[in-house]
């Protein structure tokens, strides 16, 4: 079985949607592909436009907050709509993309045939059209944009006229002669800021003569043309010399630099995207379709295939300073949807979903400093909102603040306390993988729980513990206020961080007091329609018609609740998905619906999200997503989400349990899954078809689990540097 590691396009991209993307992390690259009038947008995860969030703080209101548990326990379900300080609704800094580097050229004379593609495997887009070829990628190793295009005459610039640039932003530009070829530069500020941010460009060309032509530079007669594109964000004037020079330091002295250049980045990419793969033995003529036709085959394995792929691709090369954002790390407009924030109550984690059992460590590290850089802010927010000690995390960040101010009426982020624990999943997740505790999630699961030991003073009529005010995101009961009392997400939020920060703690006072705690909060409800219910709270009916799942927490990403151990509670929390409706038809909804839904072990309600999200016109011919069906807003939450629906219908770990192809689609009769990644600290290879099934084991700790298939379950016993192979006749 092989199948192609990217995807290609018979013509160029009419909208910067559709045009193929690269990155590193830091620097992202967005490629229309016209070889007469080349453009490539260039972005960086830096890049905030000033509205007055960088300003913002979190309101004061801990003195407030007695008042207002009192008023809620007492039954006045409005009471948190007036836990406010009066503020209007701020956005955090909006992102935006750069400029674009730009290359006109006279049309060429004939027609040839045309074909623009991704490699997924190096991360480089090209452009073939006759004898003319462009070649873009962004360097891992140099952390640079690189572009390399056939020569003949050419005019370069970089130009900052991109879709929504405000009005007033001071722009000069600049090019000066080098040894080296030229220096192009761009500097941008903003409407009444000092922050801008200043684009250099080294163009080199191979024979030919290059001169000035401002505000870019001429070339002509050059067999070809090298450049090297970075961005630097800063505020006040920068001096562009010592970042001139440390540009034309990368450039290999060799006789061809941009395969050096390739080659030093390709070690680093290559090897991240590689280390899982998965085959559903797709037909090859489909395989070999253009991405446009084959989103037109919704029920294609071949479209599955290349999903997964692009998912990976496009997730590994959006995570570097950062994880992803709402648009990854790319955007070709400044009117991006939601400030093309971090929107951390759903998108974030769901994005990044399959980072630990798809082997990208990569993303998690950036998930981790993104979380690490603002612990302290998040430690501002407890005080500032709660008086409390500990952190609480904010729903939404720019990348810059962690600070808890964007919160309104109808959505009261600033009550949601579940965030610190949400968002620290997946690095435990990934310590799990790994087998060893990392100080920092160890030292932040410590705050957390800091936090609830402060928060959580007050008691039902049974002596549980009550979370008040609590919030499920971005829900409201049907009868009450959008502030409440015990949502599900924050019980299992709470009951989880106390749990796993004694654990990270073993031995101490501390996690004797964490597990009393813990043992003190209140169990999940069941309502009358059988389900388990969003607010665990006597008189809070449901609100069932909304994209968000928050109050499935417990099921996904937590083992809280499963079909194993907690039967009851999990049939209730298939109960609480059958009656959840779609609302506005959100891709991340539909996904979050279809995970959960795996975890339940129910393939057709999986293969149901899925089909939702295929057959709905999400995708763009880059295959990047839209947020809406009818590629409606531009951003990424299915295109990186997909891949971990797909791993969760055919393995899941814990660090006690295996379960093989517990939600596996009719669709997808036969494949191969390589490079899997356990959380009891295995890699696993995973082939089927529909007779058989065969599972290769990999452990690197001595350890027993639990394994379970369709046919029930058995112990596993597995040695360090022993492979284990499982041959299954039923599932």
């Amino acid at each position: 079985m092989t199948i192609t590691h990217g995807t290609w396009e018979p013509r160029p991209a009419e909208r910067w949607e559709d045009g193929f993307l690269s990155g590193n992390g830091h620097h992202g690259a967005l490629v229309f592909g016209d070889l007469d009038d080349e453009r490539t947008v260039v972005t960086h995860h830096t890049l905030l436009r000033p509205n007055g969030g960088e300003k913002a703080r979190p309101p004061r209101l801990a003195a407030q907050l007695p008042l207002l548990k009192d008023r809620l326990l007492a039954g006045d379900l409005r009471a948190a709509e007036a836990f406010t300080d009066g503020r209007d609704l701020q956005w955090v800094q909006p992102f935006h993309p750069a400029f674009q580097v730009r290359l006109s050229r006279a049309p060429g004379e004939e027609p040839h045939p045309y074909r623009r593609s991704v490699d997924f495997t190096t991360g480089v887009v090209e452009t073939e059209c006759g004898a003319r070829r462009s070649q873009v990628f962004v360097s891992r190793a140099d952390d640079v944009i690189v572009q390399y295009t056939s020569g003949g005459d050419l005019d370069i610039a970089l130009d900052h006229r991109l879709p929504g640039a405000p009005h007033g932003l001071a722009v000069g530009d600049g090019a000066v002669l080098t040894p080296e070829g030229v220096l192009l530069t761009l500097r941008v500020r903003y409407p009444g800021s000092e922050t801008a941010y200043t684009g250099l460009t080294l163009v080199v060309a191979e024979g030919g003569r290059t001169a000035l032509a401002p505000p870019g530079v001429r070339i002509t007669g050059a067999g070809s043309v090298l450049l090297l594109t970075r961005v630097l964000r800063h505020t006040g004037e920068l001096d562009t010399t010592p970042h001139a020079r440390a540009l034309r330091d990368t450039l290999p002295d060799a006789a061809d630099p941009y395969t050096v250049l390739l080659d030093r980045h390709t070690v680093l990419h290559r090897t991240a995207y590689e280390r899982v793969t998965l085959d559903l033995g797709a037909d090859p003529a489909e395989r070999a379709l253009p991405g446009s036709e084959l989103l037109s085959l919704p029920d294609s394995p071949a479209l599955l295939e290349r999903l997964f792929a692009a998912g990976r691709y496009h997730l590994l090369s959006a995570s570097g300073l950062n994880p992803p954002r709402l648009t990854g790390l790319w955007t070709g407009d400044w009117n991006t949807g939601w400030s093309g924030a971090f929107t951390n109550d759903a998108n974030l984690n769901l994005q990044t979903a399959s980072a630990a059992c798809a082997a990208l460590p990569e993303v998690t590290r950036a998930h981790a400093s993104l979380i690490h850089r603002q612990l302290t802010d998040w430690a501002v927010n407890a005080r500032t909102v709660f008086g409390a000690r500990g952190v609480v995390a904010p729903a939404h960040t720019d990348g810059e603040s962690g600070l808890s101010y964007h919160f309104s009426r109808e959505y009261p982020l600033h009550l949601w306390t579940a965030g610190a624990d949400w968002l620290l999943k997946p690095l435990v997740d990934h310590d799990e993988t790994e087998g060893s505790r990392d100080p920092h999630t160890a030292h932040a699961l410590g705050q957390v729980a800091l936090f609830y030991e402060d928060f959580l003073d007050r008691f039902d009529k049974d002596g549980h513990l009550v979370v008040v005010p609590s919030y499920s995101p971005e829900n409201r009961p049907a009868n009450g206020s959008w502030g409440a009392i015990n949502a599900a997400m924050d019980l299992s939020a709470a009951r989880h961080a106390l749990l796993t920060a004694a654990d990270y703690h073993p031995g101490t006072p501390e996690a004797d007091r964490w597990r009393a705690l813990a043992e003190r909060l209140p169990p999940h409800r069941i309502n009358t329609d059988g389900a388990l219910a969003e607010w665990a709270w006597p008189g809070l009916d449901d609100s069932y018609d909304h994209r968000h799942l928050s109050h499935l927490y417990g099921v996904w990403p937590l083992d809280e609740i499963n079909p194993y151990d907690t039967p009851d509670l999990a049939a209730a929390a298939h109960r609480a998905l059958e009656l959840r409706g779609a609302e506005n038809d959100s891709a991340h909804g539909h996904l979050h619906h279809a995970l959960i839904a795996a975890r339940l072990r129910d393939g057709e309600r999986v293969a149901h999200a899925l089909g939702q999200v295929l057959g709905g016109d999400f995708f763009h011919t880059s295959l990047m997503s839209a947020h809406y069906p009818n590629r409606d807003v531009y951003n990424a939450d299915a295109a990186h989400t997909l891949p971990a629906v797909l791993l969760e219908m055919l393995v899941q770990s814990t660090p006690d349990r295996l379960v093989l192809l517990p939600a596996l689609p009719a669709a997808c009769p036969t494949g191969q899954l390589l490079g899997y990644r356990t959380r009891f600290g295995a890699d696993l290879d995973l082939t089927w078809n529909p007779e058989e099934a065969t599972a290769v084991i990999r452990p690197t700790r001595t350890h027993r689990v639990e394994l379970r298939t369709s046919s029930g379950a058995r112990p596993l016993d597995l040695v360090a540097g022993e492979d284990h192979v499982l041959t299954l006749g039923a599932w």
